[in-house]
């Protein structure tokens, strides 16, 4: 039925009852769609109704309501989580689950997922290896947990073979988003603080977040070895935050324990088994679709997009049709914590998928689809409506260097910014910090783009566009692309270390940006071959690709685009029996990198020296 003519058109009327759903920050033309109507006709009709509003414009809920009452419909404006429910619904697919949700007789005891919390320093990292029996932590930037994944232990328990999920979440405060990401799907906290330092501000933040997660805390009382150390003084100050110890007549169990030591590890996994069994209620229904968060993401070479997810409930098996987030796909192998394949994977469960279609982003949920088709449909749908919510405008290219004095003349009210890094674990929490810096009403910062992997020539052309910066957390932009952005003067920054990323940008945002040395690229060389050597280690057989390659000097090593190491020395440098301080362009010659062996054929080799950076 036509509606009588307004402001010149006729769309489709409703009868005052009809229902229309749309999605808050929707467009016009969302809404022309929903109703078969022309989205110049619905312009008109707003124009009519004395509002001026686009086509593609987010309308507010008031504007579609008096729009939906002049046409004769009940808008109603739904929030993205209402509408995540009714797309799973109209494909049959019950997202509803939980021991609330299950018959009883349906329900399975499951291992306790734990995340380890504390401030930075505080011995988080050497405490995961202790529990896990492997150094993962010695080479690591800035002492921060970069890439997180999750595992499972098994400890003896009253005589039964009990395993636990640990989720390895980034330590530093810059990880704030992170860290609350992995409480929600944590049933039990361990609090490490350092014996000898007491509470400190990022472990009242760690805390802050399993209690508003209403999650069970354990404190780990580490560095107990070392001089100066005083578990009591610390239990005496957790009373201040309702952390009240078991021998002070309180619920929590605090363990004192050494890292380094390995000391009192197998009495803070009884403590977390005797909370669970205590305090939670864990169960769930392995013979369902699985249903779980994918912990982190990347994009492996050899593997494609590849994500490692905490099975909440249910049981995940090879071919199953997945989706999460924007990503779709079917399951083609199950990897455990060492790598090798499984054919399934039940509650609390964390394995590494493959064959995923792309990187979904961390703390996307997942689900099990009936089939290829289905998944496909809902990540499309999933796909369009986050490229609506991310809509950036275009602006005049620009440097933090330059941003005060653009800032000052008033030619710049927004910084944008493009984020790349080697996991999404780190992109999410990088760009969940960066939008928390507080920078009053004068500036506006927009993330418009993030991504895994490294930095492309689609990332420069729309920081052209955009008049973005690009920062690259682990990874780089190389060869031509490099060469590219200088060229058309897009500013790239470089970070290993998060909170270096978000102290600069806030500084340049402040129009306090003043760094005292910049990076110095001195030449790059590609390995074409390694030599062993039983006296200098590996030696790497390489031609310089640009500049001069210097003994003494600092080097990054690449691959594929993604840094691997990171402020590595050359140690020695030969050409064929000699050895030399320095080798140019076009010339062959033998590096070593000291202690560093991990090298491959083809890796980039590229080194640099920090220089004095003047102030104008």
């Amino acid at each position: 039925m036509q509606a009588p003519t307004i402001g010149g058109v006729s769309v489709p009327r409703g009868d005052g009852s009809t229902v229309v759903r749309v999605r808050r920050g929707s467009s016009l033309m969302d809404f022309a769609d929903k109703i078969n109507a022309d989205p110049a006709a619905l312009v008109t009709v707003l124009i009519h109704l004395g509002e001026m509003a686009t086509a593609t414009q987010s309308l507010d809920e008031d504007t579609f309501k008096l729009l939906g009452a002049e046409l004769g419909y009940d808008v109603q404006v739904v929030s993205p989580e209402e509408e995540e429910r009714e797309l799973f619904d109209s494909f049959n697919i019950d997202l509803e689950f939980g021991i609330d949700t299950e018959d009883d007789e349906d329900l399975q005891p499951r291992p306790p997922v734990v995340t380890v919390m504390g401030h930075v320093d505080h011995g988080k990292t050497r405490l995961l290896d202790a529990i896990r029996n492997a150094d993962t932590g010695s080479g690591e930037a800035g002492g921060i947990t970069q890439h997180i994944g999750a595992y499972q232990i098994h400890k003896e328990h009253e005589g039964v073979d009990r395993p636990i999920t640990f989720i390895d979440t980034p330590g530093h405060e810059a990880f704030t988003a992170m860290r609350a990401r992995g409480a929600k799907v944590t049933d039990i906290a361990i609090l490490v603080v350092a014996a000898d330092d007491g509470v400190m501000p990022q472990t009242v933040e760690a805390l802050n977040h399993a209690q508003a997660a209403d999650v069970p805390v354990v404190v780990a009382v580490n560095k107990i070895d070392v001089e100066g150390a005083n578990p009591a003084k610390i239990r005496q100050q957790l009373t201040e935050y309702n952390l009240i110890a078991e021998e002070y007549g309180g619920d929590t169990m605090f363990v004192d324990v050494s890292a380094k030591q390995g000391e009192n590890i197998n009495e803070l996994l009884e403590a977390v088994l005797l909370t669970a069994d205590a305090a939670l209620d864990l169960r769930a229904n392995p013979d369902r679709d699985a249903r779980g968060v994918a912990i982190e993401a990347n994009l492996d070479k050899g593997r494609g997009a590849t994500a490692t997810v905490l099975i909440q409930s249910g049981t995940l098996k090879v071919g199953d049709a997945i989706v999460t987030g924007s990503s779709h796909g079917r399951v083609r192998a199950l990897l455990d914590e060492h790598g090798e394949a499984v054919e399934e994977a039940g509650p609390s469960r964390p394995v590494q998928v493959l064959g995923l279609s792309s990187v979904p982003r961390a703390g996307d949920t997942f689900v099990v689809a009936p089939d290829d088709r289905t998944a496909r449909q809902i990540a499309e749908k999933r796909e369009a409506a986050d490229r609506q919510a991310s809509l950036a405008k275009s602006r005049k290219r620009i440097s933090l260097e330059d941003l005060n004095e653009a800032l000052a003349a008033g030619k710049v009210d927004t910084l944008n910014l493009i984020l790349k890094g080697d996991v999404s674990g780190s992109v999410e929490a990088l760009e969940d910090a960066l939008l928390q810096i507080d920078v009053g009403d004068e500036v506006d910062l927009r993330i418009i783009d993030r991504g895994v992997g490294a930095i492309t020539m689609n990332n420069i052309n729309l920081a052209m566009a955009s008049d973005a910066i690009i920062i690259g957390f682990n990874v780089r932009a190389e060869g031509q692309n490099a060469d590219y952005a200088e060229r058309e003067g897009v500013e790239i920054r470089y970070y290993s270390v998060i909170y270096q990323a978000i102290e600069e940008i806030e500084a340049a945002l402040k129009g306090m940006l003043k760094p005292e040395f910049e990076e110095v690229q001195l030449g790059t060389a590609e390995i074409r071959e390694i030599f062993r050597s039983s006296k200098f280690g590996n030696i790497a057989g390489s031609i310089v690709r640009s500049g001069e390659i210097k003994r003494g000097a600092k080097a990054r090593i690449t691959r594929d685009g993604v840094v691997i190491a990171e402020n590595v020395e050359v140690a020695g440098l030969r050409r064929f029996k000699d050895d030399v301080t320095e080798v140019r362009e076009g010339f062959e010659c033998g590096i070593n990198l000291g202690s560093f062996n991990d090298l491959q054929v083809d890796d980039l080799i590229a080194t640099y020296e920090m220089r004095e950076k003047p102030r104008d």
